[in-house]
């Protein structure tokens, strides 16, 4: 037997280790929902990314960092390119909007938010009638989400 072989031991541990448990899903960014917006309008209308990019007269890598959700863009480059689409800032900002809650309601559904399991805190409320946060109303082609504040 070798010194290298003899100075090896077997570990034991102590106590089992903890099971894997899953991260909860992440809050989505509303610069990534945003950015799928704007991406997904541009390769309906079978668009590429100069094209549009030269319409909303931004960079070309500004657009795609902007689509994949890795710039927080300004109010005026996401205005100049859904102006680019042939929408509006309000129609992008409404489909993102949708969006958000539809991915809140499938997280909701996906656990029971009981106290314990929300830390003891209440769940946000969601308000009534037209008018209110989350009511519907068309906004344009794409339809739309009212947001209060």
């Amino acid at each position: 037997m070798s010194i290298r072989a003899t100075n090896q031991a077997d570990v034991i541990p102590l106590r089992p280790l903890p099971a894997a448990v899953p991260a909860p899903p992440r809050e989505p960014l509303w610069r990534d929902l945003v950015g799928e917006v704007l991406r997904r309008e541009r390769q309906y209308q079978g668009r590429t990314l100069k094209d549009v990019a030269e319409a909303a007269r931004i960079s070309v890598p500004y657009l795609s960092e902007v689509e994949r959700g890795l710039k927080e863009a300004s109010s005026e480059v996401l205005a100049a390119a859904a102006q680019a689409l042939g929408l509006s800032l309000a129609d992008v900002l409404a489909v993102a909007g949708e969006r958000l809650v539809s991915l809140k309601a499938a997280r909701s559904r996906s656990r029971s938010l009981g106290p314990s399991a929300a830390g003891g805190r209440r769940p946000v409320r969601s308000t009534g009638p037209a008018g209110s946060v989350g009511a519907m109303r068309p906004s344009g082609p794409m339809g739309g989400v009212l947001l209060a504040a």
